[in-house]
């Protein structure tokens, strides 16, 4: 049920287990017995790595903070300097793989999401995680000129988190838009924004 990786630490193995278990299961299904046996781990495991269950629930944010980063891949981004068409190109393509290859973490994101709404120990813990992508993402529309890129940042991340909340557990989840809907869309957004002119790219 986990996604294992060659190497990989116990705690990734239960923090995996875990979100795959919130993917399939919510948040009902996540228990220290059922993440031992779905990590193929001895009974007791995960109660040694993280007791409580809000210790779990952390371990597996900081996992799927881990793993969307690599989905995402913000950080392999294109220099602003080289162009709005390059950087929507790789928005537009880290948005396409995750909502066609990585399902289950989108999944799981909105379960911890919103048990977050209920825990404010674990709405700090969430939002911290997260606030890297909104840094990097602010960071990128400064270098194509916003002058508001606080706003612009959260606007394109209203848009992906509406995209794929629509598409994976909407009213379009048996349609995926295609990498060039998902293109077309993110560069209208952006020319928008930024006061460009669509044929930019």
């Amino acid at each position: 049920m986990s996604e294992r990786t060659a190497g990989a630490s116990r705690a990734d193995l239960v923090a995996d287990a875990a979100l795959a278990l919130l993917a399939e299961r919510g948040l009902r299904g996540l228990t220290h017995r059922a993440v031992d046996q779905a990590a193929g781990l001895p009974q007791g495991s995960t109660s040694n790595l993280a007791r409580t269950r809000q210790a779990l629930l952390e371990l597996a944010v900081r996992r799927l903070a881990e793993r969307e980063a690599r989905v995402l891949a913000l950080h392999e981004m294109p220099d602003p300097r080289a162009g709005a068409g390059s950087l929507v190109d790789a928005l537009a393509l880290a948005t396409h793989r995750a909502l066609t290859r990585h399902r289950d973490l989108i999944l799981a994101r909105y379960e911890l999401a919103l048990e977050a709404t209920r825990r404010p120990e674990l709405r700090a813990y969430f939002d911290a995680t997260g606030a890297r992508f909104r840094d990097q993402l602010t960071a990128l529309v400064t270098g194509l000129g916003s002058t508001e890129p606080d706003r612009h940042a959260l606007s394109l991340i209203a848009w992906a988190d509406g995209l794929m909340f629509s598409c994976v557990a909407g009213s379009f989840s048996t349609r995926v838009p295609s990498l060039a809907e998902v293109r077309s869309d993110l560069g209208e957004l952006l020319a928008g924004m930024l006061g460009l002119p669509r044929n930019t790219w």
